[in-house]
């Protein structure tokens, strides 16, 4: 044999038998005259004959787009981190946003960890904390110029309900102050 046999021909091109079949057929393929292929001359031949409309292309990979949100996030993460951050518009490369994840992967891992030693607390939990407190205070606060003012007046040799007055009109006016503070737990 001078040649190649359909099999290896169809190996050889990265097609099926039965399609180097067909181009047999239509006389698009060299052959010695022992029936075997000449693969320099048939490549050739195929390659003049062939209508490139009607070849099969290798499907190019289908990318979904990344948001760019998400982009942002791999940058935050590296910046935090003190590694280089790609560009803007410049891309991030597959190393940069395998980095950035096993970065967020080890940070999701220790605030797990801390939740389960009890050294963190849920947001909503440490608000109502807060709120509780926060009331407390301002009703120990509330109840003392009645407790203070007696103490007070007979220090000061004034009447007690004047400065029971006095007190709570200084106190009030404080607590309002305060009520204006509001904690942020971004």
């Amino acid at each position: 044999m001078q040649g190649m046999s359909e099999r290896r021909y169809a190996a050889h091109v990265g097609l099926s038998r039965g399609a180097i079949q067909k181009a047999k057929t239509a006389e698009r393929l060299v052959l010695y005259p022992d029936g075997s292929i000449n693969a320099a001359a048939s490549d050739a031949r195929r390659a003049e004959t062939t209508d490139p409309s009607k070849t099969r292309k290798p499907p190019a990979p289908k990318l979904k787009p990344v948001p760019e949100a998400a982009v942002a996030a791999v940058g935050d993460t590296l910046r935090e981190q003190g590694l280089a951050v790609p560009a803007v518009g410049g891309g991030t490369t597959f190393l940069q946003a395998k980095t950035a994840n096993e970065v967020l992967k080890a940070q999701e891992r220790r605030i797990r960890l801390q939740k389960l030693k009890g050294e963190l607390i849920e947001r909503a939990r440490a608000l109502a904390l807060v709120f509780r407190l926060a009331r407390e205070e301002r009703d120990s606060w509330v109840n003392w110029p009645a407790r203070a003012a007696a103490l007070m007046a007979a220090d000061l040799g004034v009447e007690p309900a004047a400065m029971q007055k006095v007190l709570e009109k200084h106190v009030r006016a404080h607590l309002d102050e305060l009520a204006e503070v509001r904690p942020d737990f971004r």
